[in-house]
């Protein structure tokens, strides 16, 4: 039994929990920064044309754009015993396990079904990355909501995300090694095959692994301090053992709750999209201003990252990629991808420095110090890369914008968090019909407690008096079904019977605004792959990735300059 209770508290402890759910943040990130860099090979392996290759790759950004809002809205006013995260997190998961067993096995699975597999192949190829992209991707907003839910307090919420940012470095330095090994020729080749199938059966087991660890978050234990969901749909507090007599109505309250669930469920799903519509209307000026300036920062930082290597290749090794495999200037054009592939290497290592660092930095200089550093720092950099014919030069400033890339991982979510934790200063505009009609009540009691006195309130005072509530929640809207018995023991069964009240639409939720930061992610991706060819090929040099990349870095400091960091800026830019 001590050894028991010894593991338990272990497992809630709140460093382990942290641990725990960024075990998978790491398990993502090493399955798209591997899965993703080998990629384009197996597609001109099976003969896609590189402009179509593009396009290939821009699927899953373009359908996270779509479902990511989406995602966000449905978590936060998601009911199971799985809490609101996990059972979105496991769903996408699900998603990324299929796909890295689809994409080795392309051609196997194509056999199946036609005789000519080529087109199949291909089409199972696609299915896979996009399924790849697109789950991995998107399953980070649920995971950055779960950890907005655990630690909730401004300080240990922007530990929780430098962490968060730690883990998606250290994934993307073992995601950009793992293809670089030789696999075909390890051990492990003659039990799972060739390269491909080894990489993609290794990046299996260590997804699998990390998505196991969630099976330990005690998300439910957070999710009672959220106030989002108002009161819970069973009783907080314990209840006595019911008499014999309540048993049966027990166990048919019991199924029927679950019926009701499944119905609710169904019904949330089908209302969702006006739903988001009527929210999407009503985005905070806090959360608009910081989505600005997300979105212009990431451009610039996507346009580095997506094209960098393309310029160290052409522009610095002065290689051709369409010459010849033996030539010179395709050796050159190699030779200068890997120096590239380095330099995105060393942007990773100095992330995950300035990650563990980067708590201590807010707490000397400040998040608004921190960030717009970070920001004015990009531009500069790039503007160095452009100038510069170094090697040695260009390379080290790739590897320093490691700092921009912690910054952006970390200090934007904790900022959503901090609007979510004081709502009452950052979105005392944005309460919900129930809040408003709350607040009028409390008014009211002012003047007349004993007129109220006498109605039937769910709770003590008119608030909801459960676990899940506290100080600053939200009352729920009185029911006539809790004030039927409010100390029988049979009172889940009466009230099922009788019908509780459903659950109110609330306010804005954490995970749909740190979706909407996500889709600035998202989209960051989406409008240099559309534009930047177009632009290197009327310039006829690829230095415009760089000018771009710094263009876009310029703006970013204006718009990060109207980012709302702390209750003075509330009057300040008269938000």
């Amino acid at each position: 039994m001590a050894q028991r209770a010894w593991v338990s508290m272990l497992f809630h402890n709140r460093k382990t929990q942290l641990l725990l759910v960024n075990s998978l943040t790491f398990g993502l990130e090493v399955c798209l920064a591997a899965g993703i860099t080998y990629v384009p090979p197996l597609l001109l392996e099976v003969g896609v044309e590189e402009k179509f290759m593009t396009m290939v790759l821009g699927i899953g950004p373009v359908l996270g754009l779509v479902f990511v809002p989406l995602i966000g809205s449905a978590s936060d006013h998601w009911h199971s015993s799985y809490g609101r995260r996990r059972p979105f997190i496991w769903m996408l998961c699900l998603g990324v396990l299929l796909s890295l067993f689809v994409i080795p096995h392309a051609s196997s699975l194509a056999s199946l079904f036609a005789l000519n597999t080529r087109p199949l192949e291909i089409a199972f190829l696609i299915l896979g990355i996009g399924l790849l992209d697109f789950c991995g991707q998107v399953c980070f907003t649920p995971l950055e909501a779960l950890l907005s839910d655990l630690f909730q307090e401004p300080d240990n919420c922007r530990q929780a995300f430098s962490m968060y940012a730690f883990m998606i470095s250290l994934g993307g330095c073992i995601g950009y090694l793992l293809p670089a090994i030789d696999w075909g020729g390890s051990f492990l080749a003659p039990y799972l095959g060739g390269q491909e199938t080894c990489l993609f059966s290794l990046l299996a087991v260590i997804f699998l692994g990390c998505v196991l660890a969630t099976l330990f978050v005690t998300e439910e234990a957070a999710a009672q301090a959220d106030v989002l969901d108002g009161p819970a749909l069973k009783d907080a507090t314990p209840k006595p053992s019911p008499p014999a007599c309540c048993s049966c109505q027990l166990s048919r309250s019991s199924c029927l709750l679950q019926a009701r669930h499944m119905m609710q469920a169904l019904r949330n799903l089908c209302t969702l999209v006006p739903r988001l519509h009527s929210l999407y209307c009503r985005i905070p000026k806090v959360i608009r201003r910081l989505f600005v300036a997300e979105l212009c920062s990431w451009m610039a930082l996507m346009t580095f990252m997506l094209f960098y290597t393309d310029f160290v290749g052409e522009g610095l090794y002065h290689g051709v990629p369409r010459a010849k495999p033996g030539t010179d200037a395709r050796r050159h054009y190699d030779e200068g991808v890997r120096m590239g592939s380095l330099g995105l290497f060393l942007q990773c290592i100095t992330s995950i420095f300035f990650s563990t660092i980067m708590d201590r930095m807010v707490k000397q200089f400040g998040t608004r110090a921190v960030y717009l550093a970070s920001v004015v720092f990009f531009p500069m950099a790039a503007f160095v890369m452009c100038l510069s014919h170094s090697v040695i030069v260009v390379t080290v400033s790739a590897a320093l914008t490691g700092f921009t890339f912690s910054a952006l991982q970390i200090l934007p979510y904790t900022l959503a968090s901090l609007y979510h934790h004081e709502k009452q200063v950052f979105l005392h505009k944005y309460k919900s019909k129930e809040e408003e009609d709350a607040a009028r009540l409390e008014k009211k009691s002012a003047f007349s407690k004993g007129h109220l006195s006498s109605q039937k309130l769910p709770y003590q005072n008119g608030h909801a008096g459960s676990l899940f509530s506290s100080s600053s929640s939200s009352s729920s809207p009185p029911a006539a079904s809790s004030a039927l018995c409010v100390s029988s023991s049979c009172d889940v069964s009466l009230m099922m019977m009788v019908g509780e009240p459903d659950s109110v639409a609330p306010g804005r939720g954490i995970c749909l605004d740190l979706a909407i930061l996500d889709s600035a992610f998202l989209l960051s991706q989406v409008v240099p792959s559309l534009f930047m060819g177009s632009i290197v090929q009327f310039t006829q040099s690829v230095t415009a990735y760089m000018v771009s990349a710094a263009g876009f870095g310029l703006v970013a400091i204006y718009f990060a300059t109207k980012v709302v960091f702390d209750k003075s800026d509330m009057v300040k830019y008269s938000v």
